[in-house]
């Protein structure tokens, strides 16, 4: 989740106030009244709960300090339940799709999980973030690259991919480089490749930088950029499930989406939708910035109210809350959030 500010001159604030920060890349919303339910209170997520353990990059991001944070922790055992135990694991845990469209990841794992008509099947993690004052994903690709790599293993076991295509925006050169890094690590520790993990499963994953367009944010240009093509949309019908990269069965998914589930394999769907509210569960990255006092990207439970998140990880509104007048969840090109909504709850629409 991503968040821009604007601060406004005093010429300007008795008319619009100050625009001011959070939010998403995604079409979360704002509810004085969510659904029933028995949890009423949500965050702040303890430091056990949380997924993302090196987000910060305090610690060491090679396969050395991954395996110390417990990433790649018995994902043999994971490969070997199953296709379906794994797309079972995602549903109950409740995933939705963290990169903007918000649709149920088991649901949409379980279209690739069929019987193979011949043709090889593809993951593909959209790592495009070109949306200004979005920056999460970057976060996980350039401190904890090993999570991305061990998601894609196993989120391509649900889906019975072959290979995964990572498409990281091409200015992103550092988090590519760290990829690429812990890409062959995982490669030389047999974790990726012929016999995975020692599973029988063989799995590859390659890095396919992009070279800055926008447009190759949306799923089908982006499949044309990775082709050799010029990044434009396709028409759909066939959707990429269907005729995606190199006319195979392809899935589309973020990388935070991806990331987050050998967490819920290792640690159980119940688990993670013991956080946020029914349909709106799990832990979610929030980036907060413009004018607040420290900006940030923090990991939160979903529908911690916005007020709380601001004030709790970023110091609250320079000046104070008299100076907001809205956020802008999603990125510059969203809507803004009227002042009002401060109090609310953050997850997804119903």
């Amino acid at each position: 989740m991503a968040s821009t500010l604007v601060k406004l001159s005093n010429v300007t604030r008795n008319k619009i106030g100050v625009a001011a920060p959070l939010a998403n890349y995604g079409p979360i919303l704002f509810y004085s009244t969510p659904p029933p339910q028995t949890k009423t209170k949500f965050g702040p997520l303890a430091d056990e709960d949380r997924v993302f353990t090196n987000l910060y990059g305090r610690h060491d991001w090679r396969l050395k300090g991954a395996l110390q944070r417990g990433d790649w922790y018995k994902t043999k055992e994971i490969l070997l339940k199953g296709a379906d135990w794994i797309i079972d694991e995602v549903k109950i845990s409740g995933l939705r799709g963290r990169g903007g469209a918000g649709f149920p990841s088991g649901m949409k794992w379980s279209f690739m999980n069929k019987p193979s008509d011949g043709r090889p099947k593809y993951l593909v993690v959209n790592a495009d973030e070109g949306e200004p004052g979005t920056c999460k994903d970057r976060e996980i690709m350039r401190h904890d690259p090993h999570k991305l790599v061990e998601g894609c293993l196993i989120a391509g076991r649900a889906m019975g991919a072959q290979a995964a295509y990572i498409y990281i925006r091409g200015e992103f050169y550092n988090e590519a480089a760290n990829m690429q890094v812990a890409i062959a690590e995982a490669y030389q520790a047999g974790l990726i490749g012929k016999n995975a993990c020692g599973s029988g499963y063989d799995f590859d994953v390659f890095v396919h930088r992009g070279a800055g367009a926008y447009i190759c944010g949306e799923e089908t240009a982006l499949i044309e950029s990775i082709e050799g093509k010029q990044g434009k949309p396709r028409l759909k019908p066939p959707f990429p499930a269907d005729v995606g990269v190199f006319g195979c069965p392809t899935t589309v998914t973020n990388v935070e989406t991806v990331a987050v589930s050998p967490t819920i394999c290792r640690r159980s769907g119940k688990w993670f939708a013991s956080f946020g509210r029914t349909r709106n569960s799990g832990t979610k990255l929030f980036n907060i910035s413009g004018h607040v006092n420290k900006p940030c990207t923090v990991e939160e439970e979903m529908s911690i109210p916005l007020k709380e998140l601001i004030e709790l990880h970023a110091g609250g509104v320079i000046g104070g809350w008299d100076n907001l007048l809205a956020v802008i969840p999603g990125g510059s090109s969203t809507p803004l959030i009227p002042k009002r909504y401060q109090s609310y709850t953050l997850f997804y629409n119903i």
